[in-house]
């Protein structure tokens, strides 16, 4: 089968489309052929050598996928379209996906639009809901909100209630948040979050903080925080250390949280999967729901992919579209394929 490969860490430019050996899947997998993945921070930084895969788990990059069942298993039969996160392998023609963690996808979206959601809506749900404890009628601050992840949860929340600000660098993306369903949204390029964040609340602050970027902004979020604020860290895109003032954990109460899907023991992935079903399947299939898609290129243009989102240029995902006959690209998204 043909997939994304490399045979030594560094830029998008050691990705190569080539041949892999077909996956096997056990007694508890489906055998998938995949329809279209998408590009996650976690494969630029596999690719760079900074994040090994779980012991088991295939080495091709791709953590989402969209497609069709090939092996049937369980309730799942040939044919039927499933969408999953996957611990890897989804950079490829085919990949095994375990039974617990497919999703049927709704008749409404393409395999693009699918491919789009796992990854991005499983971990929004996971930090927004099982861990962060987010309730209707509270505050929760969300950056990155053009980001994959970041569109997911502003959307996650504002169904579920919840008031919602949001922090991203430009003007487009700004306007694509409160399209969304942010109140509020801040240029951290040009302005203090926390500042915002107070004057919005009357210097209550907010409840949750879901922050992809780490050090850089633990005092404005430390600041930005209520009483008994949760803090769920998820990713350290501007870096893990720096000097640091642990009073407001204490002065306030605070629940600071970390987490990695990709990570997280199977039974528990399996559950956090089955309630986001639960959640957001009708959701989606009514349109209340849906994935951003930034572009949409074929499967050995990935390299390209990644250099988009390491230049931080795309708002929304980058999927991958592994067949050339896949169904039509969701509206307002750009088929690279056809430039």
């Amino acid at each position: 089968m043909k997939a994304i490969l490399f045979d030594v860490p560094g830029s998008p430019e050691v990705l190569r489309y080539g041949d892999a050996p077909e996956p096997v899947p056990g007694p508890d997998e489906l055998l998938v052929q995949v329809r279209a993945t998408a590009v996650n921070r976690a494969d630029l930084l596999q690719r760079r050598g900074a994040y090994a895969p779980p012991p088991g788990a295939s080495p091709i990059l791709g953590l989402e996928l969209a497609g069709e069942v090939l092996t049937p298993v369980g309730e799942w039969r040939a044919g039927d379209r499933i969408m999953a996160v996957v611990t890897g392998g989804g950079y490829a023609e085919r990949a095994v996906v375990p039974v617990g963690m497919a999703m049927r996808i709704p008749d409404t979206l393409s395999f693009e639009e699918a491919a789009a959601l796992p990854e991005a809506f499983l971990t929004a749900f996971l930090n927004l809901f099982t861990l962060g404890k987010l309730q209707a009628g509270e505050t929760v601050l969300i950056h990155a909100g053009a980001s994959g992840v970041g569109t997911a949860a502003i959307q996650l929340a504002r169904v579920a209630g919840a008031r919602v600000f949001t922090t991203a660098g430009s003007a487009e993306k700004l306007a694509l948040c409160r399209e969304l369903g942010a109140e509020l949204a801040i240029n951290y390029r040009e302005e203090s979050f926390a500042k915002r964040v107070l004057e919005a609340t009357d210097g209550r602050g907010v409840d949750l903080i879901l922050d992809f970027v780490g050090a850089p902004y633990w005092q404005q979020n430390t600041a930005a925080l209520a009483l008994d604020g949760r803090l769920q860290l998820i990713g350290f895109l501007g870096g893990s250390s720096g000097q640091i003032d642990l009073g407001p954990i204490l002065a306030k109460r605070l629940h600071v949280n970390g987490t990695t899907l990709r990570r997280t023991p199977l039974p528990q992935k399996i559950a956090l999967t089955a309630d986001f079903v639960a959640f957001a399947h009708n959701r989606l299939a009514r349109g209340e729901l849906r994935p951003v898609i930034d572009t949409i290129y074929p499967l050995h243009e990935a390299a390209e992919a990644h250099r988009v989102m390491e230049a931080n240029r795309n708002a929304g995902k980058l999927v991958l579209r592994v067949e050339r006959d896949a169904e039509t690209s969701p509206q307002g998204a750009q088929d690279h394929a056809a430039k």
